[in-house]
């Protein structure tokens, strides 16, 4: 039976009828009724007047009850005596008042890390937020490699992520030397072996403020340990992440060099790839593809968009197993062989393999590698050629011996791309920008139209013909801040610019935690699924909305009105409609989408 703790908590939500079905607008698009019943606040739950619940999405605001006197799995309690602790390498910073276990895993009370804030060690002239434009540099390294676990500035990190042996061999640490960490990694495979030798299994571990969580992958353990309040779901989905970017770069087949030689050290193997890991543990805290498990593509022009897909189309029949033109983590376009088909997540470790790799922008590549939710077992082999500094091509195959016959396919894709301007499209899209809220205030609402910036040029326009409505607030209407829509039929997802009030990285980061939380909270199995849900709290107002074709995210200002809000929207699924053929990659043939 696997042990699992509780890992988030609904006190601060509000759900709108839940497994109800909305009016529909069209097969595709429904409309959301602001005929809801009233919203009623839970007991214990200060309302704001509104009959709305102010719970706390902030995780540095939350004052929520922490289990700070209990370090258990689910129903099983490890107890020990309560002795001094030692800045040794079986200890980590706890909360005061945090329970210890036996000496191997015991919790480090020496200091409280509410009374020190580390923050996370990143480029913030590259950070990447939750908007259609990112920076094209300042691929995030390794993290203070002169760190052990006695460092308190090490014990101080927020979040760290491990990739360990069943023999506790340390593979990957986020923050600090793996060979420095090598008594800690022990400590955390006692752990799990503890609980696997008294025939259960080990997923999470609160302490305080810290949720400790184990995925076992075979002989590969992979552990976070989180004091962001993060759900515990989200952190799961991230270290499988992370076990899929090694697959990549591995195959599964890495399990077989475990059994012949269980003390076997797979570090050189992974030699020079920490910036792949921490380019994709960067990922964690702006892209919504890590948890929506689904890709977005660059706003382009239908036409331009076709012509880019049919010249891929023409070298995946000559025998390319998938054809991919991305800009950034954005496709433009894509296209695989018969029957074959490329899961959302390979194409986000896929391209973060890609950025995150200095040699793939200096020449032509050829490498293999492997897609885990395609084959983890199967090496493939990667043609990748970056034609410009954002827009690179990749051209899948079989063939251990087909770089000669992918180099003429890329000289000729890159030949069609020229003659017809998709490039020059493709650097104009990226300037632009994506959707900006504020366009949605006189956005017009057809059933095919321009690009998201183009309907803002046409609307820059004076026109007796289309009168402008009155600018209230900040962001768009009804006090719009930001939203993340997903389409289930196309397991594609677009997501809009950020706008003023959120201007810095920490609000950005902040409203992403939200999300996720909303996120995790709308597919809890266990209290849902809902079809809807509202939030209120001194942040923003944050509403979510799941159909069988699409969901909606979106974030309002905290004094938003509950009704304008739903009307809003409503409004964004209809503009989102309008512009689709657009935003969207549709009839990449042969995918089954």
């Amino acid at each position: 039976m696997d042990s699992v703790s509780s890992t988030s908590s609904l006190d601060d939500s509000t759900q709108l009828s839940p497994n109800s079905d909305p009016k529909a607008v069209d097969q595709r698009f429904d409309l959301l009724s602001v005929t809801d019943e009233p919203i009623q606040s839970e007991p214990g739950h200060r309302g704001n007047g509104d009959g709305f619940t102010n719970g706390s999405l902030n995780p540095e605001r939350s004052t929520g009850d922490e289990d700070d006197d209990q370090l258990g799995v689910e129903d099983q309690e490890l107890v020990a005596d309560e002795g001094p602790s030692s800045p040794n390498s079986y200890s980590y910073a706890g909360e005061r008042g945090s329970a210890s276990a036996t000496s191997v895993s015991r919790i480090d009370a020496a200091s409280d890390i509410d009374d020190i804030e580390i923050q996370e060690v990143r480029n913030e002239s590259s950070f990447e937020g939750i908007s259609d434009s990112q920076p094209s540099s300042g691929v995030p390294g390794k993290h203070r490699v002169d760190e052990d676990d006695a460092s308190i500035s090490w014990r101080k990190r927020k979040k760290h992520f491990f990739i360990l042996s069943n023999s506790g061999k340390p593979i990957y640490s986020r923050y600090g030397d793996e060979h420095k960490l090598a008594g800690f990694s022990a400590t955390l495979q006692a752990v799990i072996s503890f609980m696997e030798n008294g025939g259960d299994r080990v997923k999470l571990v609160k302490a305080g403020k810290h949720q400790v969580v184990f995925v076992v992958k075979g002989p590969i353990y992979l552990v976070c340990i989180s004091c962001n309040e993060e759900p515990f779901e989200s952190l799961k989905g991230q270290l499988e992440l992370i076990y899929g970017q090694m697959i990549l770069i591995l195959t599964k087949s890495i399990n077989r060099s475990f059994e012949k030689n269980p003390k076997f050290d797979m570090t050189h193997l992974l030699g020079g790839t920490d910036d792949v890991f921490s380019s994709l543990i960067h990922s964690f805290s702006w892209n919504p593809a890590t948890f929506l498990h689904a890709y977005t593509c660059l706003p382009l022009a239908y036409a331009t968009r076709q012509a880019a897909g049919a010249i891929l189309q023409d070298v995946a029949d000559s025998g390319v197993l998938f054809a991919i033109l991305m800009c950034k983590h954005k496709v433009i376009s894509l296209v695989g062989a018969q029957k074959a088909s490329l899961r959302p997540d390979d194409i986000l470790l896929l391209s973060n393999f890609v950025m995150s790799s200095e040699s793939f922008r200096t020449s032509e590549s050829f490498s293999p590698i492997c897609l885990p939710r395609y084959n983890p077992l199967a090496f493939l082999h990667a043609y990748v050629h970056f034609l410009d500094v954002d827009t690179y091509l990749m051209l899948l195959t079989t063939s251990s011996d087909a770089f000669y016959h992918l180099k003429d396919c890329r000289i000729r894709i890159e030949t069609v791309l020229l003659k017809s301007n998709v490039l020059s499209e493709v650097q104009r899209s990226l300037l632009d920008g994506g959707i900006r809220v504020e366009d949605l205030h006189v956005a017009p609402l057809p059933r095919s139209g321009p690009l998201p910036h183009q309907v803002q040029q046409i609307l820059q326009t004076d026109s007796p013909e289309r009168p402008r409505e009155p600018f209230v607030g900040i962001g768009g209407p009804a006090g719009l801040w930001h939203f993340i829509y997903r389409s289930i039929y196309l397991d594609q997802y677009v997501s809009s610019e950020f706008s003023p009030p959120l201007n810095n990285h920490q609000q950005q980061k902040r409203l992403y935690r939200a999300y996720l939380r909303l996120y995790a909270s709308m597919h809890d199995k266990g209290i849902g699924p809902y079809k809807t849900q509202f939030k209120r709290d001194e942040n923003y107002v944050l509403l979510c909305w799941v159909t069988q074709d699409f969901e909606l995210y979106a974030a309002f200002d905290p004094l938003a009105d509950k009704a304008e809000a739903i009307k809003t929207c409503n409004r964004v699924c209809q503009w989102l409609k309008g512009v689709e053929n657009e935003i969207f990659l549709h009839g990449a043939s042969p995918f089954s989408w």
